[in-house]
């Protein structure tokens, strides 16, 4: 016996508003739905219904999903977050029932059914049981866009989505990292997100937008509005700044286009430490709150805690070079950059990679120099090595070398004939870059070599996280530690001949090498 077919589930993206703004397809099947169901708030006026309204057919059913809660206080047991989700059981069983009676059901949305869209909590009860299709629709940011008549991004720019339920220092860390931004479900949020807007340095650059499309649509910059005055259907816009410096006539935009006579900023490297700010130096802090711009690796320019009016360049772990000639850059137009590295900028970090774009546009023709009068600083920083060392005594009491096991920028040639002379000069060893996906070959070849001068009972530090939430620091033997638990996390310290254990009561150990031989 054929099972009865059922229906088709519908999300359909109805735009930002102007019901003209509708797909033709979303309005097709809208018409040809046998019920149209829609979410709205205890008064059961529903802003989805009246975009769609001009689409509706006569003899349609309709299922009015009513929210139990939007902003007031609940008994329910479970709180706000138990009050919704069972009002969502409760809308996909209404909505299966149709379903299963063979209806196709269309499920109004604003803007897009997957963006921010009440559809998708429908979607994820229903869709393994039922065919399910989403039709788009054009989003709020694109409508704000529009109606500012501003391009979001265009070229490299990057655009950052974000809620303005997130807390304040976590907005304006996230705006400081990008160049363009929408910040969505303001309303209540509008005083947490203008004060992230402020800490990030965007505030002058944003525009407030609500009801973008619709007849009484409103566009001010953010920082006139007022915050009594702002509904839910509303969000902030960061347009893309490169179009904003070639058009709004500013001191900025005139040097861009000229060459920019204004004198040359700086560039200070600064070191960050291994971890947390207990082991930043006070230099490095003073450097850091001076800054106008901070550039780094995204994962190091977190550490470091947001800051009125500062902006934010965060890139990638393998774009060093490029890194660095944005620091430039910026300092080249009188700004004053901080350049940040884990540990100490010297080594193995971004100073030598400054340093080396200096030089680089050093050798151009001196009329073509890019970076002439930009000043570059290092200020030192503990570095993982010294931290590790510290977690198990004093490994580098003697004469030590320090060595990358990466071969992205050298050949393994080298590095396997470094390490061999090291061994063979007794030097206590402390490899960075250990091991990585990628490189998962190389550390096990380092060991054979230094095993040629060294005992299999050499102690090792196998040290991870030092600093961090994940730390873990360990005494293993040269001869049998397992390669295979060492990643990019790690930093290893091999014993020289004379590096001593000592077992401690409480289990742990205590490794030294002597001053004297």
């Amino acid at each position: 016996m054929t099972a009865p077919k059922t229906g088709t589930l519908w999300g359909v993206g109805l735009g930002p508003g102007d019901p003209e703004l509708m797909t033709v397809k979303a309005a097709r099947v809208i018409g040809e739905a046998d019920v149209i169901a829609y979410h709205s708030a205890r008064h059961r006026r529903s802003i989805a219904r009246s975009v769609a309204e001009p689409y509706l057919r006569e003899g349609q059913l309709e299922e009015a999903l009513v929210y139990p809660v939007t902003t007031e206080t609940t008994d329910h047991p479970g709180g706000y977050e138990g009050a919704i989700a069972d009002f969502y059981e409760l809308s996909a069983k209404r909505l299966a029932e149709h379903l299963d009676a063979g209806r196709d059901v269309v499920l109004l949305c604003e803007g897009d059914p997957f963006f921010y869209g009440s559809y998708m909590y429908m979607h994820e009860r229903l869709a393994d049981r039922y065919t399910a299709q989403v039709i788009p629709g054009v989003t709020s940011v694109s409508a704000a866009s529009a109606v500012l008549g501003r391009p979001l991004v265009q070229r490299d720019e990057v655009l950052t989505l974000l809620p303005g339920t997130l807390p304040a220092p976590e907005l304006a860390r996230r705006l400081a990292d990008t160049e363009a931004a929408a910040v969505l479900k303001l309303g209540r949020t509008f005083g947490s997100v203008r004060e992230a807007l402020a800490e990030s340095g965007k505030l002058d650059e944003a525009f407030y937008v609500e009801r973008a499309t619709w007849g009484a649509q409103r566009v001010e910059p953010f920082a006139d509005v007022d915050p009594e005055s702002v509904p839910y259907f509303s969000l902030a816009v960061v347009p893309s700044p490169a179009y904003a410096a070639r058009t709004s006539g500013t001191a900025e935009a005139t040097a861009d286009a000229a060459g920019s006579q204004d004198p040359a900023g700086e560039v200070v490297v600064v070191g960050l430490g291994p971890a947390g700010p207990q082991w930043l130096t006070p230099e490095a802090e003073q450097a850091l709150a001076a800054a106008e711009h901070l550039v780094g690796y995204g994962p190091y320019l977190a550490k470091v805690p947001q800051r009125a009016g500062q902006r934010r360049h965060a890139s990638g772990n393998r774009v060093e070079a490029e890194r660095a000639a944005e620091a430039l850059d910026l300092a080249a137009r009188g700004a004053k950059v901080a350049v940040v590295s884990s540990g100490d900028p010297g080594v193995f970090a971004m100073a030598s990679a400054v340093l080396e774009q200096v030089e680089a546009d050093g050798e151009s023709e001196p009329g073509a120099r890019r970076w002439a009068g930009v000043s570059v600083r290092v200020l030192p920083g503990l570095t993982a090595a010294q931290a590790a060392a510290s977690k198990v005594g004093a490994p580098l009491g003697h004469d030590y070398c320090v060595l990358s096991l990466s071969d992205r920028l050298k050949p393994w040639e080298i590095i396997e004939r470094r390490l061999d002379a090291a061994g063979a000069a007794d030097l206590v060893v402390a490899l960075y870059n250990p091991a990585s996906r990628s490189r998962t070959t190389q550390l096990e070849a380092a060991r054979d070599v230094l095993l040629r001068h060294r005992t299999p009972e050499t102690p090792v530090v196998v040290a991870r996280d030092v600093g961090g939430p994940e730390e873990s620091v360990r005494v293993v033997r040269l001869g049998s530690f397992d390669t295979s638990e060492v990643d990019m996390r790690c930093l290893l310290i091999i014993g020289s001949t004379r590096t001593r254990v000592r077992e401690q009561e409480d289990g742990t150990s205590v490794v030294w090498t002597p001053r004297t031989y």
